[in-house]
């Protein structure tokens, strides 16, 4: 099934216009979904809204929005009040400058999207801009009204080609200052052997970024846990904690680096490391089907 589009409207830059769809780049939906129960009857609980003095329930009809002025104390706004506030959208997406990638600070980027031509009568103006945006190895400055807000994006071209990335900014005022989190944090100057010995480190751990690696243990965990439950199984084992000891900085780099050296001296090669390969084979972990339950993944 073709994903929904986000939003529709206009890319513009200058005189060339296209149209085009904002896609979700990524999305939770796959994720394992846990709903409130009523342990006794098993049946699924709602929230409800209550007056906080009282204790009762509070109809819709009786509820309204409100902004906190002083403890207990609020400002009320009616629904039209909030709706003549928002920004009126012409559907366009208009860049407004053109940035080098090396000076884009990714503390401020937000949520990611897809964007892309709706049409055929489109793609080949958007098909000019993402190839000028990638030859001159450069990313776009847009704004929009999405979702009720005028939203700034940071619009550049996707690795693989045929879309581009755009991603939504935060205001200034939504990214907290670098200086609060580092406050406190002493200046340590490294130098001589640490350092050496941190840089060969570094260099043996050398790798490449590859997203289908990455294991969500949590959510393999709760899969493990909920299958188990159904198939009326034991339930799987807590792995315990391991202790971690407080040891020497140096000695621990110098360790570190020394079991590097003896396991890249101990790798097999040729002919040995090819009898090897079965083996390893054979006795590794089998792939795990990824078959979720259907009644926990419901969506509620």
């Amino acid at each position: 099934m073709a994903p929904r589009a986000s939003w529709k409207g206009f890319l513009t830059v200058g005189a060339v216009s296209c149209s085009v769809a904002l896609y979700a780049a990524a999305s939770t939906s796959e994720r394992i979904s846990l709903h409130m129960v009523s342990r006794k009857s098993g049946h699924r609980l709602r929230r409800q809204f209550v007056d906080e003095e009282t204790g009762r329930p509070v109809a819709p009809e009786d509820q309204v929005k409100g902004y906190e002025v002083a403890k207990g104390e609020y400002v009320t706004l009616e629904a039209d009040e909030v709706a003549a506030v928002v920004p009126e959208s012409d559907k366009t997406l208009a860049i407004t400058a053109f940035v080098s990638c090396a000076d884009i600070d990714t503390v401020y980027l937000d949520r990611p999207y897809f964007l892309a031509p709706v049409d055929k009568a489109s793609a080949e103006a958007f098909a000019l801009i993402t190839a000028g945006m990638a030859a001159a190895k450069v990313a776009a400055l847009g704004e929009a009204v999405l979702f009720r807000r005028v939203r700034k994006l940071l619009i550049r071209p996707n690795a693989e080609g045929g879309a581009l990335i755009a991603d939504t900014l935060s205001f200034d005022y939504e990214v907290r200052p670098a200086q609060e989190a580092f406050a406190d944090v002493p200046d340590v100057t490294v130098t001589g052997e640490m350092l050496d010995l941190a840089t060969h480190i570094l260099k043996s751990k050398a790798g490449v970024f590859d997203p289908a690696a990455f294991d969500d243990r949590y959510e393999s965990a709760l899969e493990e846990l909920v299958r188990a439950k159904m198939e009326g199984k034991p339930l799987p084992r807590p792995v315990p904690r391991r202790e971690e000891k407080v040891v020497d900085l140096l000695e621990a780099l110098r360790a570190s680096a020394g079991a590097q050296a003896k396991n890249s001296k101990a790798k097999p090669t040729g002919r040995k490391a090819a009898a090897k390969k079965p083996a390893k084979t054979a006795t590794g972990p089998t792939t795990r089907a990824p078959v979720k339950p259907a009644t926990p993944r419901k969506a509620g």
